[in-house]
């Protein structure tokens, strides 16, 4: 893993620099592929499933039509700077800095409201234990600079379960705080000099290989009723959980970040949106032990009840790699709904899925509006996957009626070499997956006799290879896909 991080600066000029030749050359397969195997365009006339609110909001920036990262506004000058030494810290790997980052912020926090304040982490290795942030407040990590989890468990104190989920995640009861948290905060950056913040997550892992995880282990960062965040900058690894999770939050903006997990890492996800709002996430590199990117609502009743749904979220130019999931996922937990998503510009490789939606009986919720578009994949088990059967929920007071509406799904320009299987659509009987609409698909190194598997689903296509299944065949309409 040291030699990933030595090659970050690579590894986002490869990224972010070449993305117009990746886009010529994908265009150009697309286009002449196109030519041999396009059909008559066959359209499906569908209204969007309504939701509150669903004109999409515009990102872009004035000066960078290429970035979405302007919801967050100019990096702030905080009148108040110190070192994380002033308060006692000492950069040598081994020593707790637990007691003075909390002191750090706790002095910090009286100049919220007069100038903010940054905290600045030198060069070093600072061992430290949970901490919360403050509002108006910078965490800067100096180039050389390491913060290290803690594996003392008592240093990840247990806190209350999320209301839209009702339990943690993976055990009943409380969780774990995540290593660095706040809740109801506004104007928070943590960014840096490409400094590194780790997890240390073996221990965690190793519970829950072990099956002696006693509650749901913690994320590496977690934002709680929030907004105007921005996280940019700097090197995750080894998170014990999820690795970035704002949750309830509005205005947040992860960008130019470096995510590492080992790959067999269980439930490392790299950023996870969950029921929050204008969320902007462009230009990072993910390797994980599950998904690259999932957008997240809630979970079966109490994400039904709490109907906090996460909507108007951009993810662009991501690059990454999963072998267990996808690159970017939408769900399983979506009970308080999804809707106006525009992911492009991806490129993802050695994974299980590249895009998947995943949903269930008793989930409820909706997800709406969701653009897909301009992806590269490459050895890449499943490229598109829709389906049902998480068959997880939270407790035994689920409902079996409360079934999610899927409506409005475009996924276009889409190149996926050295695939294994055609992509797999499974809606829930009694509730198709509808208003589905495939365009400039081109799936190659299947076998000759890979076909797409299709249940409860209902759209159209427009040059696709090779041709899709029947419940795609609508003809006759004039607005699906055209």
């Amino acid at each position: 893993m040291e030699s990933e991080k030595s090659n970050y600066g690579a590894i986002m000029v490869y990224f972010t620099k070449p993305s117009w030749a990746f886009l010529v050359l994908l265009f150009t397969v697309i286009a002449i592929l196109g030519l041999q195997i396009s059909p008559k365009a066959i359209i499906l006339p569908f209204p969007l499933f309504p939701v509150p609110g669903s004109s999409e909001l515009n990102f872009e920036s004035d000066f960078d039509p290429g970035s979405c990262a302007a919801i967050f506004g100019e990096l702030p000058e905080r009148k108040h700077v110190m070192s994380l030494k002033d308060f006692g810290g000492v950069g040598d790997g081994k020593t707790s800095n637990t007691a003075a980052f909390r002191k750090a912020l706790d002095y910090m926090q009286r100049f919220s409201e007069k100038g903010g304040a940054q905290l600045n982490v030198p060069q070093g290795k600072w061992l430290t234990g949970s901490f919360n942030l403050t509002s108006n407040f910078t965490l800067f990590l100096e180039q050389g600079a390491v913060i290290l989890g803690s594996q003392d468990s008592e240093e990840w104190p247990i806190v209350e379960p999320l209301p839209s989920y009702g339990r943690g995640r993976e055990r009943l009861g409380g969780r774990h705080i995540s290593l660095i948290h706040g809740d109801g905060l506004t104007n928070v950056v943590i960014t840096g000099n490409n400094g590194t913040i780790d997890g240390q997550g073996q221990i965690w892992w190793e519970l829950w290989w072990n099956r002696t995880l006693n509650h749901t282990r913690g994320h590496l960062v977690e934002l709680m009723n929030s907004n105007n965040i921005l996280i940019s900058n700097l090197t995750f690894r080894n998170s014990p959980f999820w690795t970035i999770h704002p949750v309830y939050c509005s205005n947040v903006v992860v960008k130019g970040m470096t995510i590492l997990a080992p790959l067999n890492a269980p439930n490392t996800d790299g950023i996870d949106p969950d029921s929050s709002t204008n969320v902007c996430i462009e230009d990072c590199y993910i390797e994980s032990g599950d998904d690259l990117v999932a957008i997240k609502s809630g979970w079966d009743q109490y994400g039904i009840k709490m109907a906090r749904p996460s909507s108007n979220i951009k993810v662009r130019r991501i690059s990454g790699t999963t072998p267990t999931c996808s690159g970017v996922g939408i769900g399983s937990e979506m009970s308080g709904g999804i809707f106006n998503v525009t992911i492009e510009d991806m490129h993802v490789w050695n994974s299980a899925a590249g895009v998947r939606i995943k949903t269930d009986k008793g989930r409820g919720g909706y997800i709406a509006n969701i653009t897909i578009r301009n992806i590269m994949m490459e050895r890449v088990k499943i490229p598109i996957r829709l389906s049902r059967g998480s068959n997880d929920h939270p407790d035994d007071r689920w409902d079996p009626k409360a079934i999610p509406k899927i409506r409005g799904i475009f996924i276009s320009n889409i190149v996926s070499l050295n695939s294994t299987k055609a992509p797999v659509l499974a809606g829930i009987r009694g509730a198709s997956f509808e208003g589905l609409c495939f365009k400039n698909v081109t799936l190659l190194g299947l076998s000759p006799g890979a076909a797409w598997h299709c249940e409860f689903v209902s759209g159209c296509t427009n040059a696709v290879f090779p041709l899709p299944c029947p419940h795609l065949q609508i003809n006759g309409s004039s607005t699906c896909c055209s």
